[in-house]
């Protein structure tokens, strides 16, 4: 190659030759001294040719898989789609893990983060025969692998991208930036796991991946698994180059070695030479990385002062490497055009047809597939056996080896309501208590990942059972920090979230908290986990996995202090888009429904539950028992807010979050003072999914049940805790749904006070009295002197506001009472 960018780094050559190295010669005579004897290195040499060549295969034929006759534009399919560029890189790192889980009997998963790589991690899977025991129609015959050939990227077929129906993935990379994150949350109380992430250079441009590097600081060797980083820099990504591809070997050992890693470079572009060299370095990062281990594991995971250098591997090959070397006079393999279908045109164009049966006969598969189109005799001897083949690793199908969660009875933990509207405290204050005994009961089996708010959040109880994890330097000043915490704070939504996915996604438990507008920053890996559960949902192979639960506090109702820059409910917007298989948002007004919630929630599995609550001292509503039947219904009419008295009300207040709640249930407080007549039903609703109809969502209520807590015609002002118009989504099915008047957070915010919020977003309770009185009330001079009274009430709670920088005292300490 002329690119000086594939040119082998000499100073690692030494380093990767064992003692018991073998010595061969290379075609042109140059010697390929590694561990690899001549006759596996013809085997691993073979099999990654023929991993290629059904690459090759799934990107472009319908027909004729093994080209028993030649090459006709009927055999190729009338759309390409697929990905070349990556994919020869990802076949020959999966061959060669192969050869060490052989060898060592090593606990091995396999990531591939670049994009659209499907096709290779497809192939080795199939060649390993796992595809083939969990689609049995994938026949390991001629007849499956035209079946192999034909579904990839066709309709009704599988994705282009290592996806769902791809055993021995737990990453999906149709989205870049998570391979890492994914890894590390992996490995963590995984203790015999070595998870190998593939970063694709184009994906090391990524936020989320820069940050993920950092994650060696909160993996202990002693009681986690290892996660071995391949960096593959293979030049470009779509259109162009990439950073750190264009970066010289020195630049790239300081910004790996910056965050702990010990670098080993491979490059070049000859197969004999990368075979031995590579081979050599996954021997001394296999070895180094139980060197690690074994010394950490004789000291104790609570007393490791220092943080490893675990060993990464940087990878350089050409993109497209073995494919086309020109195409219609482009230089095409180590280039930009490699990325995705190097032949574009080969079904209709005479000279990339020819171009394409040379590519393929290239491979020779005559010699690597038998008559039958079975994987040929000897090669059949290089894959693990059984749970060692990456593919099938029961850590890749976490619901395999999931147990459940010994939970603490959540009914231990209520707070005492003799009656509504008069306590007040923090509710998820009450949930660090539970949280705390699931810590204690779940040893190794359950983590908190929340960026750096653990303490803001009110979860604070679990510092009396767990640490925050760091591993490295500690200072005396450090509150609860060590080497073996569990707690995970990393000022990072996307690292939070993404070690939480994949530690659920290989078998475990957990929760993510963080404050409410700043879920937005993860939002769409949370997107993308929730794809991942609905598809997986349709495999029946796929074992369920447990929910990943995500509290939002710190909401946008209550960041008052921090203004308007901290107030977006953004992500139930989000969540009520997603299908209602997997997508569940409970909005528990007080401690004991968020009890009652968090209790289901860390039981339920295949889901992603959104749970919204504030963290500030708020009234608390029901007591236990009837905060579960509350909870059970979903939403349910609160009598003894409500003056209808079982009769048809003139007007429903209804309302779905704590802060909605406290303001809908002071107007209808205030109401019973200023128009007794007006009969009023409060309706709260926790489950907000109940909202969709039935037919939308398994949560949804019936139409009956609908009808009995709104009615059929009478008007309803809904005070709602995000946006207005997310919830005008949810009702439009419902019987005329045009009465509804909502109110919700309409991007009206700063920093002010807790009432100054609602009162700028129009969801004040005097706003919401005012609109029960306009559309639950005839027109008239009686209206009209109500409507002058309460809007005389919102303009001196205003100026008070502004003159004493706090909330009326009849407001900020406002409690139900019967009396006037």
């Amino acid at each position: 190659m002329s690119d000086p960018q594939f040119v082998f780094d000499p100073s690692v050559s030494s380093a990767v030759l064992a003692p018991n190295a073998h010595a061969t010669l290379a075609p042109d005579g140059v010697s390929t001294e590694g561990p690899l004897s001549a006759n596996l290195l013809s085997q691993i040499d073979r099999y990654w040719a023929a991993a290629n060549y059904l690459t090759v295969g799934q990107i472009f034929l319908q027909d004729n898989p093994l080209l028993r006759e030649p090459l006709r534009n009927e055999h190729i399919k009338p759309r390409l789609l697929g990905h070349w560029g990556t994919s020869p890189g990802l076949n020959l790192l999966y061959v060669h893990l192969n050869r060490v889980i052989a060898e060592r009997a090593a606990n091995i998963i396999y990531l591939a983060g670049p994009g659209h790589g499907g096709p290779a991690v497809v192939a080795n899977v199939y060649l390993e025969g796992t595809y083939t025991e969990v689609y049995p129609e994938v026949t390991r015959d001629l007849a499956g692998m035209r079946r192999l050939f034909r579904q990839f990227s066709t309709p009704g077929g599988i994705p282009s991208h290592v996806s769902v129906p791809t055993p021995g993935s737990i990453h999906e990379g149709g989205e870049l930036g998570y391979v890492l994150v994914h890894a590390f949350g992996a490995a963590f109380d995984n203790p015999e796991l070595i998870v190998v992430a593939v970063v694709g250079d184009g994906e090391a441009e990524t936020a989320p991946l820069e940050g993920a590097w950092k994650s060696t600081s909160f993996l202990n060797p002693a009681r986690d698994g290892a996660v071995l980083p391949i960096l593959h820099l293979n030049g470009y990504k779509i259109s162009g180059p990439t950073v750190l591809a264009r970066a010289d070997d020195r630049d790239i050992r300081r910004l790996l070695g910056g965050h702990g890693y010990e670098v080993h470079i491979v490059a070049g572009d000859d197969p004999k030479l990368i075979h031995q060299r590579l081979a050599g370095v996954l021997d001394q990062c296999v070895d180094r990385i139980r060197d690690i281990q074994r010394e950490a594991r004789a000291l104790g995971a609570a007393n490791i002062a220092d943080r490893p250098r675990w060993p990464a591997i940087v990878l350089r090959t050409p993109k497209g490497w073995g494919g086309p070397s020109v195409v219609d006079g482009l230089p095409v393999e180590g280039t930009f055009r490699a990325h995705q279908v190097p032949l574009p045109n080969a079904r209709t164009n005479a000279a990339q047809l020819t171009a394409l049966e040379a590519w393929l006969r290239g491979y020779h598969p005559e010699k690597l597939f038998d008559e039958r189109g079975a994987l040929a005799g000897d090669l059949t001897e290089l894959p693990p056996r059984g749970d060692r083949r990456m593919g099938a690793n029961p850590h890749a199908n976490g619901g395999r080896i999931l147990q459940a969660l010994d939970l603490p009875d959540f009914r231990a933990y209520a707070i005492d309501v003799p009656q509504p509207a008069v306590v007040r405290r923090e509710s998820t204050r009450q949930l660090g208590e539970l949280l705390r005994d699931v810590f204690t009961r779940n040893a190794a089996n359950f983590r908190l990942f929340c960026p750096d708010e653990t303490n803001s959040n009110r979860l604070a109880s679990v510092f009396e059972v767990e640490n925050r994890c760091l591993v490295g330097r500690h200072l005396q000043i450090d509150d609860h920090v060590a080497p073996d915490g569990r707690v995970m704070e990393v000022l990072s939504e996307h690292l939070c979230e993404g070690w939480l996915e994949g530690y659920l996604l290989t078998g475990r438990h957990g929760l993510f908290v963080t404050y409410e507008s700043f879920a937005m920053v993860c939002a769409s890996m949370i997107v993308q986990h929730t794809k991942w559960l609905q598809e997986a949902k349709r495999l029946s192979w796929r074992a369920p996995i447990a929910s990943l639960n995500i509290l939002l506090t710190s909401t946008c109702w209550r960041n008052d202090h921090n203004g308007f820059s901290h107030q977006g409910p953004g992500l139930i917007d989000v969540m009520l888009s997603k299908r209602g298989t997997v997508a569940r948002i409970y909005l528990p007004p007080d401690a004991n429904s968020l009890l009652s919630v968090a209790d289901h929630c860390l039981r339920s599995s295949g889901y992603v539950n959104l749970i919204v609550i504030d963290k500030q001292p708020q009234l608390q509503w029901l007591s236990m028992d009837a905060a579960c039947e509350h909870a059970e219904r979903g939403a349910s009419a609160w009598e003894w807010a409500s003056n209808s008295g079982g009769k048809e009300p003139d007007i429903v207040l209804a309302c779905a979050g704590d802060t909605p709640t406290l303001e809908t249930v002071a107007a209808a407080w205030w109401l019973r003072r200023l128009a007794p007549e007006l009969r009023v039903r409060v309706v709260n609703v926790v489950d907000l999914m109940a909202m969709f109809a039935p037919s939308i969502h398994p949560h949804g209520m019936a139409d009956a049940a609908f009808e009995e807590l709104f009615t059929r015609d009478k008007p309803v002002v809904f005070a709602f805790h995000g946006y207005q118009y997310a919830l005008h989504q949810l009702l439009h099915r419902r019987p005329h749904p045009g009465r509804f008047h909502v109110r919700g957070f309409n991007e009206q915010g700063t920093t002010t006070t807790p009432f100054d919020m609602v009162v700028v977003n129009q969801m004040s309770r005097y706003h919401l009295a005012a609109l029960a009185i306009q559309f639950g009330m005839p027109a008239g001079e009686r209206a009209t002197a109500l409507l002058a009274e309460l809007n005389r009430r919102i303009e001196e709670a205003v100026r008070y506001t502004r003159e004493h920088f706090e909330d009326p005292a009849d407001i900020r300490d406002w409690a139900w009472s019967d009396s006037a």
